[in-house]
């Protein structure tokens, strides 16, 4: 990914709009909003609140979650 940014450091300017737009590139080729935390050493919500940003679609939590019947 990008250069590393310290967790708990602030983000903005143009390191944030890099780092937005390799989350969202790596999000849209299929990785997921968890494993970009791991990654980038970030929480979940900076990640989701990142891509939205970005303005990228999310895709659904997947799976069928009500079981068959």
């Amino acid at each position: 990914m990008t250069e590393e940014v310290s967790k708990g450091r602030r983000v903005s300017g143009d390191q944030r709009a890099d780092l937005a737009k390799t989350a969202a590139d790596r999000y849209v080729a299929g990785a997921s909003i968890r494993a970009l935390a791991t990654e980038l050493g970030r929480s979940y919500g900076f990640v989701h609140k990142l891509l939205g940003e970005a303005g990228v679609e999310l895709r659904g939590r997947g799976g069928n979650n009500r079981g068959k019947k």
